[in-house]
């Protein structure tokens, strides 16, 4: 392949390796930031995507709607009474149909100073398919509902099932979110150019996430609170080199199950026995952490 030949890339954002200069450090010296992003959905019966653990299951299924109503009625509770044992605040991805059907877990999220980051109407949706104005107005609806109900507009975004369209990222940023959390290309924050401005994609779990690994790919609850604990190891002693980012990406339904929940709490307890080296956080306070000149990377309009 010639030099003409190669490809030019996707041309969404720009190479930057790890070895690049680091950004600042967190507060206090600290060189881990890590937050917890717990999945709260609501998905319409018998319409729709849903995420299901039994297959092929006839309509109407009351089974797997069972399953995932179950995170809601006790699973999210139970996570977030994990989290607060392990200090650890909450990062809600938010279906804005739930403050009509479960106003007493936002309720309870909101107790404990839970970050409430745009995920959509229901988890039924999926941004793949809409036109640019139809997704703006979708995003708009997300983001006004949030506003209403916490008295101040979601910074962040998180797109029901990861989906995107390529107006994606411009209609985020014109409808006043600041940070993605959708992306996982670096363990540092990296901003992303769009025509209508910049918008900060934090690292976002595409492994150490529940859904992917335990229920797509089937791993024991075991294996993933393993994953947790060795994710966090390595970025923990990285970290030494430069300030870094780790999530972990968890839903009501998959890890409040009880006995996801005992090896979940194990790896919780793991990472929180080390929080006089580690920030314990949000992305809000990361992306208020960094001043648009101190951000690591960049991106193309």
């Amino acid at each position: 392949m010639t030099h003409d030949e190669k490809s030019p890339g996707h041309a969404v954002w720009e190479y930057q390796p790890i070895t690049a200069a680091p950004g600042p450090d967190w507060p206090d010296g600290r060189r881990l930031a890590v937050y917890v992003a717990l999945g709260l959905e609501e998905y319409r019966f018998g319409a729709g995507r849903t995420e299901d653990i039994v297959p092929e299951v006839g309509a109407p299924d009351l089974v797997n709607t069972s399953w995932r109503d179950y995170g809601n009625r006790v699973g999210a509770f139970r996570l977030l009474e994990r989290l607060e044992r392990a200090g650890i605040p909450p990062t809600v991805l938010l279906n804005t149909a739930l403050y009509d059907t479960a106003p007493e877990l936002l309720q309870a999220a909101r107790r404990l100073g839970a970050e409430f980051v745009g995920h959509g109407i229901s988890n039924s949706d999926s941004l793949e398919g809409m036109s640019a104005a139809g997704e703006a107005d979708y995003l708009a609806a997300v983001a006004a509902r949030i506003a209403a109900e916490e008295g101040t507009a979601p910074g962040g975004w998180s797109s029901p099932w990861l989906t995107h369209t390529t107006s994606t990222l411009d209609n985020l940023v014109a409808t006043g979110y600041r940070y993605l959390l959708d992306l996982r290309l670096d363990d540092r924050p990296v901003p992303i150019a769009t025509v209508s401005g910049s918008i900060l994609a934090l690292p976002y779990a595409l492994e150490v996430n529940d859904s992917t690994t335990v229920v797509g790919r089937g791993a024991s609850a075991g294996e993933f609170a393993d994953m947790i604990v060795d994710e966090f190891d390595e970025l923990l002693e990285r970290s030494e080199e430069q300030p870094l980012v780790m999530s972990v990406v968890l839903h009501s339904f998959i890890s409040g199950a009880p006995f996801r929940l005992r090896a979940l709490d194990r790896a919780l307890r793991h990472l929180s026995a080390h929080r006089d080296r580690v920030w314990f956080t949000q992305p809000r306070a990361i992306a208020a952490h960094l001043p648009a000149a101190q951000r690591v990377g960049g991106g193309v309009a």
